[in-house]
């Protein structure tokens, strides 16, 4: 396979992932529960966070934000941008953190348009995350689905630098796969169609 086959067959994989019926919910499951509206129009925020909860629990693709490693990447991050002295949110736990982005996407993006920019930048962010980490791992021979720690396989990157853009890059791959799923089904429960990069 080519290497432009390679990255066509990457994005397709990447966007599928914003589709809400492909193989990351459990089949044995019930469907998301519905969203609702207040006397505005407004998604109420009880069923939006009980969305976001069923794929907690039953998308294994959103769970995988539960993981150890995956919340001693977060960690790590959260300290790292209070030692670059960045006025960030301190969050529990990465759970919390992708609860609140997805409100706060929802709230901030209310019109289709604006919702299915916001989903594409989130694809975009995935893609290059991917492919950052993909590179590293293949340069330094990184462990990157079987190691106990990423944090400690990590430091086999020789510079700080590389490090960071490294650990960064995990979390973002974790955290956008995981706000591209429920958004996805946001999407399409509001607009009565699946999100398609050519919706517009």
């Amino acid at each position: 396979m080519t290497e432009r086959a390679d990255k066509t067959l990457a994005r397709s994989e990447i966007q599928s992932m914003v589709k809400p019926n492909s193989n990351g919910a459990s089949t044995a499951a019930q469907q998301p529960p519905p969203l609702a509206r207040d006397a505005q129009g407004a998604i109420t925020t009880q069923s939006l966070a009980d969305l976001i909860q069923w794929f907690l629990d039953h998308d294994s693709r959103v769970n995988a934000i539960r993981q150890p490693q995956v919340e001693e990447i977060f960690q790590w991050k959260q300290a790292a941008s209070a030692r670059a002295g960045e006025a960030v949110y301190q969050f529990d736990h990465a759970e919390d953190r992708l609860a609140v982005g997805i409100v706060q996407a929802v709230t901030a993006h209310a019109d289709e348009r604006a919702l299915h920019e916001w989903i594409s930048q989130l694809l975009n962010a995935l893609e290059e995350a991917s492919q950052t980490n993909e590179e590293l791992a293949q340069s330094y021979q990184l462990d990157a689905h079987g190691a106990a720690s990423t944090v400690q396989e990590a430091a086999k990157i020789p510079t700080e630098r590389g490090r960071n853009i490294y650990l960064t890059c995990c979390w973002l791959e974790t955290l956008c796969t995981a706000e591209v799923r429920v958004l996805g089904w946001v999407y399409q429960e509001l607009y009565g169609r699946a999100f398609q990069p050519n919706n517009f």
